[in-house]
């Protein structure tokens, strides 16, 4: 009785730490696909951005897809999968907007908003119950957010506007995407995530078109394997992890972004990113903490 109980305890430990490392290939997804976009978008149309970045999801989805095939058919939870990436896809867009506009660290700083939204969604449709240990992290990360950003010095634009429409979509998608992991794989969801965002980016792409130069060719590439990598990555983790626990670690984004954002692009970067980075870091692990004892 005891061994198992030690067996059971290991194996939920081992299912947090692997579901962080999941989280963690996300987050450095995400920003790669951050400066894929922002280069492209130089010479292209934001449109044509999230089309080339799906387009580039369907040539590796099709290395996979004869193993994928027979679960795609099956097309489990088709009308929720619609929905989800048709508000995702709308979500992209916006962000992107600020991407190209804002510096990254203000657009991932805004997009942490989403916290707010997922525990919101999560409640009302994975009726998952906020503890106080998730609830404190959640507020010590927008904290730690707003440390970074402070809010009326410099922030305002009229793409942040964006962006916070942005981060609800994406809080709405990623429980969708919980939600989805009860009958479908992470690589299913990413499957369908393209074959459905494809069309909506083309569709959108003709309306703004411009030419394209073969030196746009590596930042397509690392837009939409960033992209795909990103959201597979996230789907990993949400397997293992509440959606509001895999978020407030997802916080740490911000930082990263602050950092890729001075080396790559000379954005400004002072000791309150580090600051607002410390505080998301102590409320992150104080609530993994308690986490692992629960």
């Amino acid at each position: 009785m005891g061994d198992t109980g030690i067996s059971v305890d290991a194996q939920a430990r081992r299912g947090l730490w692997v579901g962080l490392g999941w989280m963690a290939l996300s987050m450095g997804s995400f920003i790669g696909m951050s400066i894929g976009s922002r280069e492209l978008a130089a010479n292209l149309s934001i449109r044509q951005v999230l089309f080339f970045r799906a387009l580039v999801g369907l040539f590796v989805i099709a290395l996979f897809m004869r193993s994928l095939w027979p679960e795609i058919r099956q097309m489990r939870q088709f009308r929720l999968q619609l929905i989800r990436n048709t508000v995702h896809f709308t979500a992209q867009y916006f962000w992107t907007i600020g991407v190209v506009l804002m510096p990254l660290a203000s657009v991932f700083a805004l997009e942490f908003t989403m916290p707010v939204w997922v525990a919101f969604f999560a409640w009302a449709i994975l009726h998952e119950r906020p503890t106080r240990a998730r609830l404190l992290a959640v507020l010590g990360g927008f904290l730690g957010v707003l440390v970074i950003v402070r809010p009326g010095t410099g922030i305002v634009d009229p793409a942040a506007g964006l962006v916070l429409i942005a981060a609800m979509g994406y809080g709405l998608s990623l429980v969708l995407v919980k939600l989805l992991t009860r009958q479908n794989s992470p690589g299913v969801i990413v499957a369908w995530m393209i074959l459905i965002q494809l069309p909506l980016g083309l569709v959108a792409a003709l309306t703004d078109w411009r030419p394209v130069h073969i030196a746009d060719l590596p930042w397509m590439i690392l837009a939409g394997a960033g992209a795909l990598s990103a959201h597979y990555c996230m789907a990993q983790a949400l397997r293992r992890l509440d959606a509001s626990v895999a978020i407030p670690v997802d916080f740490l984004r911000v930082p990263l972004a602050a950092i890729v954002g001075y080396l790559f692009y000379h954005e400004a970067i002072d000791i309150w990113v580090f600051a607002g980075a410390a505080i998301i870091l102590f409320s992150n692990l104080r609530a993994l903490r308690a986490e692992r004892v629960r």
